[in-house]
């Protein structure tokens, strides 16, 4: 296994009290695979990520539990030093937001340079260089013209680019895609994917894709994780999912993608809204929301359950679900 994150717990002191933003996470990726990490706003993905990366604003998060494995080494209890060797280097992040997470005030070239001069020792000549490759191998058009230009010169789709180059500088063996798709119309969220797809491929990557939307996941992922509340309540290989969800939470996220076939009628949506993290319900966190709901799921947490080799579901009536 590339990667294994187990039983992480995460949560961040505020002045109204304390936010279990995590609780209890596990699930792993293997060189090559592509896990999707799936969820409405608040779920806990991005929030997972960070503190796979080391990147958690500290204060207020921090993790209160559990390992992050990454080629068998616990980056929890590596010092800050050796992380930062990690980070980049072996384990790379595309974050959501293009705009605000390139310096606007720093050309896309000295940006991209700047990996291979602090991790490389490179001169800023060869550092420039590469910057040239790693745009067009992105294929940005016309990459030794722009490598001179700043992030506003770049439109949304082409600053995503610029974001998964700078991931892949350092050809790490572990991307972290957040969101990478957000604010782009489905024309170039497609080509964004088809390119991530690719150049996994080609480096035999593991790719984390954190994502609401089943529908970005559908042609790329191998595996689906569903977190709701701070916590996986599914996780199936990508067909299974699509096919028979084992969850009511999943169900409702299939339910709310739009279908041709659905033409003229109002989408589904879950109703209710995700619950306040210092105050998580008691049980099932997803009881208040769910169709299904029962007085067990009230009154009890539902475990992981293993329903087979490949899937697993935190549902006291997953058997119901599946039947569905």
């Amino acid at each position: 296994m590339l990667l294994e994150v187990r039983d992480l717990h995460v949560e961040f002191k505020t002045r109204d009290g304390v936010a279990k933003a995590v609780n209890g996470v596990s699930y792993g990726v293997d060189a090559g695979e592509t896990l999707a990490v799936l969820g409405e706003s608040g779920s806990g993905k991005s929030v997972t990520a960070q503190a796979i990366m080391g990147i958690l604003p500290s204060p207020p998060g921090r993790v209160t539990a559990g390992e992050v494995l990454f080629q068998g080494r616990d980056l929890l209890k590596l010092k800050e030093s050796e992380r930062r060797k990690v980070r980049g280097a072996e384990v790379a992040m595309i974050f959501q937001d293009a705009l605000s997470s390139l310096n606007p005030v720093l050309s896309v070239g000295d940006q991209l340079g700047e990996m291979f001069v602090v991790h490389r020792g490179m001169a800023k000549k060869d550092a420039r260089a590469k910057a040239v490759e790693l745009m067009d191998r992105v294929r940005i058009p016309a990459a030794k013209e722009r490598v001179k230009q700043y992030p506003h010169q770049f439109s949304g789709g082409m600053r995503q680019r610029i974001m998964i180059a700078m991931a892949l500088a350092l050809e790490p063996t572990l991307i972290i895609a957040d969101e990478p798709t957000t604010a782009l119309d489905v024309t170039v969220q497609a080509q964004v994917m088809d390119l991530l797809a690719e150049l996994q491929r080609e480096y035999n990557m593991g790719l984390i894709l954190i994502t609401h939307d089943l529908g970005v996941v559908a042609d790329v992922a191998d595996r689906i994780a569903v977190m709701y509340a701070g916590r996986i309540v599914e996780q199936a290989p990508v067909h299974d999912i699509y096919k028979a969800p084992a969850h009511p939470y999943t169900r409702g996220l299939l339910d709310s993608i739009p279908r041709l076939d659905q033409k003229g009628q109002e989408l589904y949506a879950i109703k209710g809204l995700p619950p306040n993290l210092m105050n998580i319900p008691s049980g099932c966190a997803f009881h208040p929301r769910c169709p299904m709901a029962q007085d067990i799921c009230r009154a009890h947490v539902p475990p992981l359950d293993q329903l087979d080799n490949y899937r697993q579901s935190a549902c006291h009536f997953w058997e119901e679900c599946l039947d569905g």
